[in-house]
């Protein structure tokens, strides 16, 4: 599961553990005519390797300096997709072929000739046996028509593929003839070929990645003649530095975006990418204290989590009718309950329950968590159920759940849960079908028509369709009364008003396209 403590996340975290490295050395200025872009990444880059990475920092990597088949689209918040700028066409013949025509004149560097239909074929099929693998079921084969065209050709139909596997980093191309040659047949950071408007010239371990135009590109030429890429782990630090002209992009904690809008910091400007990370507040339904649908109807009307997202969030987050966030297909924009004190206590009679006592369960060193907890307990209070907190280290919080860490999960009652998803709908409920109880389904119901959409919606291409099908998944999710929706936290980011940024909703910067104006 994508939790809100990732894979990426943890990483991070220990290379924050081992000291902030300290900024004055990266005072950099311009060189004569070079314009320079200095931006902040939270750790080192460590694997670049599409079918191997670790994923944010890389894929920032990855879109300098590969070819995708497909790119991210933005209509408003509305997340979609369009052929990259190394296509002539690509387009969905049918559900189990995609026709591609790749441009001419695309070089890889190092001598590595033209970008042709092989690499592709070459590259997507190597997905399949990759960490990634899964994003690549649904290719079956890729033909090779000619030096520029191919077939995609899927052994089932898979909406996600063209804005997920194929758009994000994952779907980078990557020279088969140079891969070949690596040990293994995979690299780290030594990029054996690159065909992208960048390339790497430099990179000081745990200090600064940089990169330099690359001049074999043929495409749209970038705006800034380097990237300087500047380790700066702790968030904080990042925010000084960026105050102090060190750097020109930098992500921001959502709890400063309201000091930021208050008092602005002179010559920048903020930046939502997107809304992807989700909470909810969760509830087991198989506990003998839960089982009571009404009951839980009863809490979830005593919650106010209009109260949460003001005091707690200030305000920065977008409120959740469900777990699709805004931009993405399936997003709602209501749902079926709201916050009724009067209406909870007439349920609580109605359950015929007295002197209930519940343990909710959060992040202890997760201080937005421990204070939406303080009002969730004031809540339940006002309507007669006792809440006792149970903060928990991040090892047996995420073991709660899960049958195979413990017997925790038989005595797990309600609490506050938080992951990220990427930018397709269909990732958000693979932790609800039936495998996942006892997994990350800590909700614990099952649905067979819920297990049956998650499906078709997997294999659906029409838009129209899948947005449909995810709203019922949706319902299907609320009616058990076992979730109080709480909201959509935001990647915000703060730059220079001298340009334009480009970022993708899971926060990964996009150089080739970000602009000086």
């Amino acid at each position: 599961m994508k939790a809100s403590i990732t894979r990426r996340q943890f990483i991070s975290g220990m290379a924050a553990a081992s000291g902030c490295l300290a900024l004055s050395q990266f005072k950099f200025a311009y060189a004569g005519n070079t314009s320079v872009l200095k931006v902040r990444l939270k750790r080192d880059l460590q694997i670049i390797d599409p079918g191997y990475m670790i994923g944010g920092q890389e894929s920032a990597a990855q879109y300098a300096l590969f070819p995708r088949l497909t790119e991210l689209s933005f209509s408003g918040k509305t997340v979609g997709w369009k052929p990259s700028v190394y296509m002539e066409k690509i387009e969905l013949r049918d559900d189990l072929h995609i026709d591609f025509q790749l441009k001419k004149g695309f070089q890889w560097t190092n001598g590595y000739g033209e970008l042709t239909a092989e690499d592709v074929k070459y590259s997507l099929e190597r997905m399949k046996s990759s960490d990634y693998g899964s994003q690549f079921d649904a290719i079956k084969a890729v033909k090779v028509i000619d030096t520029y065209s191919g077939t995609i050709v899927l052994n089932f139909a898979y909406g996600p593929l063209f804005i997920e596997s194929l758009s994000m980093g994952v779907g980078s191309i990557v020279c088969k003839a140079a891969v070949d040659k690596m040990p293994e047949k995979k690299f780290a950071l030594d990029v054996p070929a690159s065909c992208g408007p960048y390339v790497i010239k430099e990179h000081i371990p745990k200090q600064q990645a940089i990169f330099v135009r690359n001049p074999d590109w043929t495409g749209p030429k970038p705006d800034f003649d380097e990237i300087r890429c500047i380790i700066v782990p702790e968030a904080n630090a990042a925010e000084l530095a960026f105050e102090a002209g060190e750097l020109d992009l930098t992500r921001i904690e959502s709890n400063r975006i309201p000091p930021y809008k208050k008092k602005p910091i002179p010559n920048s400007k903020l930046k939502i990418a997107g809304y992807l990370n989700h909470a909810w507040i969760g509830m087991n339904t198989e506990h003998p204290k839960l089982k009571d649908i009404v009951l839980r109807q009863a809490i979830r009307a005593a919650i106010n989590t209009n109260a949460i997202r003001k005091v707690v969030y200030k305000d920065v987050v977008e409120p959740a009718y469900g777990i699709v966030p805004p931009g993405l297909i399936g997003r709602r924009e209501n749902c079926s309950y709201s916050f009724d004190p009067k209406n909870a206590k007439a349920l609580i009679k109605k359950a015929g329950v007295k002197n209930l006592e519940l343990k909710l369960s959060v992040l202890a060193k997760n201080r937005q968590q421990m204070l939406a907890a303080q009002i969730i307990q004031s809540n339940l209070k006002d309507v007669g159920i006792k809440v006792k907190l149970n903060p928990l280290d991040s090892g047996p919080y995420w073991s709660l759940g899960r049958e195979k860490k413990g017997d925790a999960w038989k005595d797990s009652q309600i609490w506050i849960m938080a992951f990220g998803g990427t930018v397709d709908p269909s990732g958000y409920f693979q932790y609800f079908i039936k495998s996942q109880v006892g997994n990350w389904n800590w909700e614990r119901w099952s649905s067979e028509e819920f297990d049956k959409l998650y499906k078709q919606g997997i294999a659906e291409s029409n838009s129209k369709k899948r947005h449909a099908i995810y709203v019922r998944m949706q319902e299907i999710m609320e009616d058990t009364s076992a979730y109080v929706w709480l909201h959509h936290e935001p990647e915000a980011f703060v730059y220079r008003d001298t340009m334009s940024v480009d970022i993708d909703p899971e926060g990964s910067f996009l150089f080739p396209s970000t602009q000086k104006i």
